[in-house]
């Protein structure tokens, strides 16, 4: 029988692990990942038939900087919301409509709900 984990990043990867056994992106409906850290968020769209990343954006992307403008941010949530945003018009520039999201072990709440709703404000189907 498997060890409790005794970290919250040990939980956190468990639950990942979990989840990433029923989801798997294709070229045509990729996998949207998130990752948090403490202040910043990742999202890539990946391909997990040829294990390659089509394409990320981040809180750290000159994208998302030129968007927020000089002005310091409200809040890590708007933040979020607009690295989904990005991430959704970058892939429809792509011809990417549909997604699968990967939560990544986090709840969905909070930064993550965010991104999925950005996302899906772009237009991409999740």
């Amino acid at each position: 029988m498997a060890t409790k984990p005794k970290t919250r990043q040990e939980s956190r990867e468990r639950r990942h692990r979990r989840v990433r056994k029923k989801i798997s992106g294709t070229a045509e409906f990729p996998r949207l990942c998130v990752f948090r850290s403490l202040h910043h968020i990742y999202a890539q769209l990946v391909d997990d038939t040829t294990h390659r990343t089509l394409m990320t954006v981040s809180s750290l992307s000159a994208e998302v900087r030129g968007r927020l403008g000089s002005e310091k941010p409200k809040g890590k949530i708007s933040v979020s919301r607009i690295v989904g945003q990005i991430l959704a018009a970058k892939a429809k520039e792509q011809g990417l409509a549909r997604a699968r999201f990967d939560r990544g072990g986090y709840l969905y709440h909070g930064r993550v709900r965010a991104v999925a709703e950005g996302a899906r404000e772009a237009g991409l189907t999740i």
